[in-house]
């Protein structure tokens, strides 16, 4: 078990490897959110602030956090600190509340990261936690455990899944050349980085003209804890019988999101291949994709990556439906004024208007740097 860091109050370094726990889990527990918490000693002694026990949130269905951290602890819990990366459960869902579990095993002092915005919860758990007696401390490392818990987040406030934007460039900001050649900017370090996050996402987006120019399998390999939704935006139902997408339909899904104009015998070749057509009745592109972001997230997908070209990063841009950017940039340059940038649509009139994204991460990546960070919301 390892000990908090030396930072910080010693709340904020329960919590800080509470958030490290937690993020085990990423892949294995959505549509439940990442939660992690760590158990430490009372009293006054030279065993007060040692870390006892500690736990994550390993899989959907299975138990919560605090109850791993609560079992690995036993008798030792009582009277000591919990800290917990978000607001414990106070109803019964897959499992039993965990504010009951808390206060049966003696716990005197909880430390809550982020509160639940789960209307089941929603401030219920903190309390009864407080009801029973129990010392609550709320919103240590605050920003942190909203981070960690934005994906969920996304699916409960706004309905729709965490969107997370992929693209690899050259430094001058080119993501293919003029004549739209594009394999390989990246290195082979950085298509690992992504073939790993695609195994922990629900769905992966990508458009009918990425899918014609380079006729794409959009799997992980090798395989993650999630096998993703492989998801085409093609408003007139263009995907090709021959494509490796359709003649793997049957081992990993298909979704053909079309529009209100696709032809019905193109729709139905492509039902009888094996996939499914989901078809709008939006003929904007724009309005189109965020009515399909609202269907996946009534299927409870809580993370999408879109690996689409510049059209279809433009249209989400310009829908503010971004939530988080990797940008890979390898140490090349392309030029040419007609080569492709990474995102198109409208765009901007005014700099001031610009999306502004908190970078989390610059990692160097076999050559390439990885750029990756959540844009930051208005308001």
């Amino acid at each position: 078990m390892q000990e908090p860091s030396p930072t910080g109050t010693f709340d904020e370094q329960l919590m800080r490897r509470a958030i490290e726990l937690a993020r085990r889990g990423e892949g294995r527990v959505e549509p439940n959110p990442l939660v992690g918490a760590v158990i430490a000693a009372a009293g006054a002694g030279p065993a007060a602030g040692r870390m006892l026990a500690e736990g994550w949130h390993g899989a959907f269905g299975g138990p919560h956090a605090e109850i791993v951290a609560l079992a690995a602890c036993g008798a030792a819990a009582r009277g000591g600190t919990l800290a917990v990366t978000l607001e414990p459960c106070c109803h019964h869902g897959k499992t039993p509340p965990c504010t009951d579990a808390i206060i049966a095993a003696g716990i005197a002092r909880v430390v809550i990261g982020a509160g639940d915005p789960f209307p089941a919860v929603n401030g219920g758990g903190i309390a009864a936690l407080r009801r029973a007696g129990i010392e609550v401390v709320t919103d240590v490392c605050n920003r942190e455990a909203l981070r960690l818990v934005a994906p969920f987040r996304a699916l409960v406030e706004r309905g729709r899944p965490w969107v997370i934007a992929k693209w690899a460039m050259s430094l001058d900001g080119r993501v293919a050349t003029a004549s739209r050649e594009s394999r390989w900017i990246s290195s082979d370090a950085s298509r690992s980085a992504v073939h790993a996050l695609r195994g922990r996402v629900d769905a992966i987006l990508c458009g009918i003209g990425t899918v014609l120019a380079d006729d794409p399998l959009l799997t992980a390999r090798p395989a993650g804890p999630r096998q993703a939704l492989r998801v085409v935006l093609d408003g007139a139902a263009r995907l090709p019988l021959a494509s490796r997408l359709v003649q793997t339909a049957a081992e990993v899904p298909v979704l053909v999101a079309t529009g209100p104009d696709a032809p019905a015998d193109r729709v139905a070749a492509l039902r009888s291949a094996g996939c499914e057509v989901w078809q709008s009745d939006e003929g904007d592109r724009s309005m189109r994709v965020a009515a399909l972001l609202v269907e996946l997230g009534r299927r409870r997908f809580t993370n999408v990556l879109v690996e689409g070209g510049p059209g279809v990063i433009g249209s989400l841009a310009d829908t503010a439906l971004i939530d988080e950017v990797w940008a890979f940039i390898a140490p090349t340059l392309i030029g040419g004024h007609a080569a492709p940038g990474p995102v198109a649509g409208a765009g901007i009139a005014k700099l001031g208007d610009a999306a502004q994204i908190d970078v989390e991460a610059v990692e160097p990546l076999g050559g390439d740097l990885l750029v990756r960070g959540a844009l930051r919301r208005k308001g």
